[in-house]
């Protein structure tokens, strides 16, 4: 129960976060992407000031022996650019340019606009689920 708590907590800190710089408005990260029209770059600071206390809180968590939730650290292990990584790079960056939405604004928004994200939200989720059953099938022909 304390898990779930503190996922709530800091989803809300970083909703809140994502309210108060503008970035639940579409128009904001597709101003960010016009970069040869009415550029806005403020979503480069937003997304730059998250960097930056990420940076900072990673150094002193990896001090730490173990997550204050966890038993031990779950860090990713693949350093590789492959065929997978960029290719789901490339789905999200079009869903997202497309769109203007991207999943983190978008379930902060679940709240604030529930009508207008609710089907974004339902295809969001059943795009992670097709892409898991995808990838399944490609890790068993590589098994075979």
């Amino acid at each position: 129960m304390t898990r779930l708590i503190t996922a709530l907590i800091i989803g809300a800190i970083f909703g809140i976060g994502l309210a108060i710089a503008g970035m639940l408005n579409p128009a904001k990260v597709v101003g960010f992407l016009d970069v040869f029209g009415d550029w806005d770059p403020s979503l480069a600071l937003v997304m730059g000031g998250g960097v930056l206390v990420n940076a900072i809180g990673l150094r002193f968590v990896l001090e730490r022996e173990a997550p204050i939730q966890s038993a031990e650290f779950l860090l990713p292990t693949a350093s590789s650019i492959d065929k997978p990584l960029l290719a789901g790079s490339v789905i999200f960056g079009i869903g997202w340019g497309i769109s203007g939405l991207c999943p983190g604004p978008v379930v902060a928004s679940l709240l604030l606009n529930s009508n207008a994200m609710l089907p974004f939200f339902g295809m969001l989720i059943a795009g992670l689920l097709l892409g898991r059953i995808v990838m399944r099938r490609v890790a068993a022909r590589h098994l075979a």
